[in-house]
């Protein structure tokens, strides 16, 4: 055979060359499954060395697409393939790091995969993996949409993805259509359920808002050299059973996530275009091994966040373990947990209160009921502790570190004695045990304890029965709520408080987290539905009652009730004030 000419010589080493891009981005891709879903530095150089694949790989097809076209019969959902793993790179991205630039990125490559219709020829060939690839990358992308609240995509996403999945069964007859449907089904139920209030604009049309943290809604603070704490690691685990949930985020965990996140800086809100196009065309712009600071990671405008969907005891001490490991000097790590409660048979005189009265079922009831059932010999009511539920016990190694802990659950006072071994800075917020009978066939939409810590406004206006709200009386009334954080952000500096609050009132979060927590339990005693004890919240150290029933604090929402014509629905502090306790 004669020596090829030149041309079609550099046509295969075009070819040779994209084939040995595209082999290693999958090898490198597939690697990230290998990688320990906790800890920071084992994972850094590798999602660098990731990224700067996938970069030349891009680059690479774009430069050559003729030929790739031509001689090597590249497909356009094979380019939808690059590019929807390059989008979920940015989602896993941004889930490690908890900057919202990338999930950003993400959208930006998810949202041109869908206008450049890559994969609208995938059913007409013959493969059912193809068809999945499709599915999934549908599945996906509305996540991403649900974390940037752009709901009136997600809707759209769905009609294509019920049609989509239609298409699927009647072409394959696969065994997994029903699986699919319960995924339509499930994101369905959670974007009803999530507005629990809807903001109507002028114009009417609902308003889509955002909860995440901004310049104009934190709450001011008077410095003082005792707060020296910043919030760097974030554990947040869901697993109660009555919640709409969605590609393992419930509802609770949802909120609690766009919760300790900022809004996008200035420099990066054109990542919200619609139209994203010119930034998909370009080059992705990556953290790479060469250009990301493999050390000390990206600046922490947030703090760093593992999130945790039922799982079992032991995962959640490892992951414990790694965030307190991870800690640097002078840094907090909250844990957040949303979880039915293993109540157990009180005792008068508890021999062991962080193991004696129960605690908490972070993985599923069945899993817990299977465990029980495996053994005969060792019933239920025997001396041992329930091996799949956690513990208030489980958590004193953890002491050693700056802990901030929010236990939201039916069993949640339990873990109000956790002592203070190692004389670092440890506050615990409980919800109520139970809420008011009005408000138990409401659960799916989430917990209203954190629906507080979420969005004040949302869960007052809740707790009144207020469904709709015009956005003149949203804002309005959203200027309440600000005069009530800076106000008990005064009170809380210059009252007589445990110096552990003090700690961690420098860091804009937890601040954030304990006036609204401040704001949950002074609406809750004045609420004439929340009568019984069990109604209302705790924290560790104990709040006192005079910042609880401040004059100014009870006025503020007296007058923010006014303003939403719902007095009637609290105690009138002109005639008597609101208990201090309730029986």
């Amino acid at each position: 055979m004669g020596r090829m000419n030149p041309l079609e010589d550099h046509e295969r080493k075009v070819i040779i060359e994209f084939c040995h891009l595209l082999e290693k981005s999958k090898q490198l891709f597939n690697g990230l499954r290998e990688l320990p879903q906790y800890g920071h530095k084992q994972w850094h150089s590798y999602f660098g060395r990731t990224f700067d694949v996938y970069t030349k790989l891009w680059k690479f097809q774009q430069q050559h697409r003729a030929i790739l076209d031509s001689k090597y019969g590249l497909k356009r959902w094979q380019i939808g393939e690059i590019a929807s793993k390059i989008g979920q790179l940015y989602y896993h991205f941004y889930l490690r790091t908890s900057e919202t630039a990338y999930l950003n990125e993400a959208f930006s490559f998810y949202y041109a995969i869908r206008g450049r219709c890559y994969y609208t020829k995938a059913c007409k060939e013959d493969k059912c993996e193809l068809m999945v690839k499709k599915l999934r990358y549908y599945a996906r992308f509305i996540v991403v949409c649900l974390l940037l609240k752009k709901i009136k995509l997600v809707r759209e996403l769905i009609k294509e993805l019920d049609r989509q999945i239609i298409e699927y069964g009647n072409t394959y007859d696969p065994d997994d259509q029903i699986e699919w449907t319960v995924v339509v089904d499930e994101v369905k139920a959670f974007i009803h359920a999530e507005p629990v209030v809807t903001v109507i604009h002028p114009d009417n049309y609902p308003v889509i808002l955002s909860h995440r943290l901004s310049s104009i809604t934190t709450p001011p603070v008077e410095r003082s050299p005792q707060m020296t704490l910043s919030l760097q690691e974030v554990l947040i685990i869901g697993s109660s059973s009555q919640q709409v949930k969605f590609s393992e985020l419930t509802m609770d965990m949802f909120r609690m996530l766009q919760t300790l996140e900022r809004e996008p800086s200035g420099e990066i809100q054109h990542m919200y275009d619609d139209s994203p196009r010119q930034r998909f065309i370009s080059t992705p712009s990556a953290p790479t091994s060469k250009g990301y600071n493999i050390e000390n990671g990206p600046r922490r405008d947030n703090p760093h966040k593992y999130l945790l969907f039922k799982p079992s005891p032991s995962q959640v001490l490892v992951y414990l373990a790694s965030g307190c490991n991870d800690l640097p000097p002078n840094g907090a790590l909250l844990l957040y947990i949303s979880a039915d409660g293993q109540i157990v048979q009180p005792s008068k005189h508890p021999e062991d209160v962080g193991y004696d009265i129960g605690g908490l079922i972070t993985t599923s009831k069945h899993d817990i009921y299977r465990e029980c059932n495996k053994d005969s010999k060792t019933p239920p009511s025997s001396k041992y502790k329930e091996l799949q539920c956690l513990h208030p016990g489980d958590l004193y190694p953890f002491t050693r570190r700056p802990l901030f802990i929010i236990i939201d659950s039916d069993n949640s006072y339990v873990f109000q004695h956790i002592p203070r071994h190692f004389g670092q800075p440890l506050v615990i917020l409980m919800s109520p045990l139970e809420l008011p009978s009005p408000f138990h066939d409401r659960r799916q939409q989430g917990s209203l304890f954190t629906l507080f810590l979420h969005s004040p406004l949302t869960a007052f206006s809740y707790c009144c029965d207020i469904h709709n709200l015009s956005l003149v009386h949203w804002d309005r009334a959203q200027i309440y709520i600000d005069t009530f954080m800076a106000e008990a952000s005064q009170l809380v500096t210059r009252s007589r408080i445990d110096i552990m609050y003090i700690a961690f009132m420098g860091d804009d979060f937890l601040r954030l987290l304990l006036l609204r927590f401040i704001f949950c339990e002074v609406t809750l005693r004045m609420h004439r539905a929340f009568r019984a004890r069990t109604h209302l919240t705790r924290a560790a150290p104990p709040l006192p009652d005079d910042l609880l029933e401040h004059p100014a604090l009870v006025h503020i929402v007296m007058d923010l009730a006014a303003h939403l014509q719902v007095r009637a629905h609290f105690h009138d502090p002109s005639t008597a004030g609101p208990p201090s306790t309730k029986e």
